[in-house]
């Protein structure tokens, strides 16, 4: 495949993902009710206004704890939130460099909250090792930007900012119904049905 631009997705993509294991640290942490918004990967309400900006951490955590009717400290809800994030192999990070090396310009564009994204800047890309820009031209995160996939409208910024053309430039990304936006606008696509799928796809 010859493209000039790859637009990747974070969670399911690069960061390994593991809902079980985050609903079982709401529960170790007093927040069991909270843990049902994971079991059904329902990204609404509370989850949605973290990812779409609209709440900051501090605001994040009263709410579970209004749900919740429990006093839990704001540092283990945040710790049992990011319990649904676990690795990025240094395979998928080797290709990555791989990639920028071959001349390909890598951007990224997650659906993500900053409680999230903090995680993976100071454990999954750590500080002295290699960071998030010795991979990404551009990052493009949902929290920032004030919208999510799978609307037209974030693929229309990322590719007006980035200065792309959608005819040049592939999106890989875990969720269907996210390629099926991005291919209205004209970007090739790729959806990935196993973390490690896209590194034999280029």
């Amino acid at each position: 495949m010859n493209v000039k631009n790859i637009i990747f997705d974070l969670g399911g993509v690069l960061v390994g993902l593991d809902p079980q294991r985050c609903i079982k640290a709401f529960g170790q942490v007093g927040c069991p009710q909270v843990a049902r918004y994971v079991a059904e990967h329902s990204v609404t309400d509370l989850f949605l206004e973290a990812e779409l900006g609209h709440i900051t951490q501090t605001q994040f955590c009263d709410e579970v704890r209004r749900i919740c009717q429990c006093d839990t400290a704001d540092a283990d809800i945040v710790w049992a939130w990011n319990r649904l994030l676990t690795s990025i192999s240094d395979e998928r990070k080797q290709r990555l460099l791989q990639l920028r090396r071959s001349g390909c310009t890598l951007y990224l564009l997650s659906n993500t909250n900053v409680m999230h994204w903090q995680y993976c800047r100071d454990h999954l890309f750590p500080y002295r090792q290699c960071q998030v820009g010795d991979y990404f031209k551009h990052v493009f995160l949902s929290y920032e930007m004030h919208m999510c996939k799978p609307h037209p409208d974030i693929f229309r910024a990322v590719l007006d900012e980035a200065g792309i053309e959608a005819t040049d430039t592939l999106f890989i990304d875990d969720s269907q119904a996210n390629c099926d936006a991005a291919a209205t606008l004209g970007l090739s696509t790729y959806c990935n049905q196993h973390i490690d799928d896209w590194l034999s796809l280029l």
